[in-house]
């Protein structure tokens, strides 16, 4: 089994267990970014599991479409967004891999990605970008390396993690309408509880 099944079957494992892994609430970052966020916009959820951040959008009016590469997730995503009254379109893809649509959404929503190291890292930032149309907003949220020393949530990869650097470069060119560096106790299931370092941003393609 290479490196990337034994990933998948890990994770498969994780969202077979009862309940969602990470609640069903949505992000507490992504919530406070409402007002950002208008009716009838294209959305894409990165990585989005079992769907909390994918079907909250898609219950502010947005069109979403939920990307994750656990089957087992996206079932589960389809069953809260059932639950909660409202659609959305999932796509089972490995974001290593995955061809990117070009300029095809309004916002884009990556949070808690913390599953990819530098490398695949770059290519999904690269993604994220490509995906979003001029204009277009992209919302993230990450753990700095600090997190590992917390191990309330995450992987124990301090180069998996997010610093400011890492973001600027990243997505140098995109117009910064937020950035943040902080801890904070988050409570989002049992996967990510406790004393949390946290870095968050809203970012601005060019172009409109």
């Amino acid at each position: 089994m290479n490196m990337a099944n034994e990933a998948l079957a890990r994770w498969n494992e994780r969202f077979s267990a009862p309940g969602y892994l990470f609640g069903t609430a949505p992000n507490r970052f992504l919530a406070s970014q409402k007002d950002r966020l208008m009716r009838g916009q294209r959305a894409l959820a990165v990585a989005d599991g079992e769907g909390r951040n994918g079907v909250w959008l898609a219950q502010q009016g947005l069109n979403v479409t939920s990307v994750d590469f656990s089957p087992v997730a996206l079932a589960k995503a389809r069953e809260l967004a059932k639950k909660s009254g409202v659609a959305i379109e999932t796509i089972e893809a490995d974001l290593a891999n995955w061809t990117w649509p070009a300029a095809a959404y309004d916002v884009v929503v990556a949070i808690f990605i913390q599953f990819a190291p530098p490398p695949m890292r770059a290519k999904i930032f690269a993604g994220m970008r490509t995906a979003l149309r001029p204009g277009g907003l992209l919302i993230l949220e990450g753990y700095r390396p600090k997190q590992v020393d917390y191990g309330t949530g995450g992987p124990p990869n301090r180069e998996n993690m997010y610093t400011r650097e890492v973001i600027e470069s990243a997505f140098a060119g995109m117009e910064m309408l937020h950035l943040a560096e902080y801890d904070a106790e988050i409570v989002e299931g049992s996967g990510h509880k406790g004393l949390s370092a946290l870095i968050d941003c809203v970012l601005r393609k060019p172009g409109a």
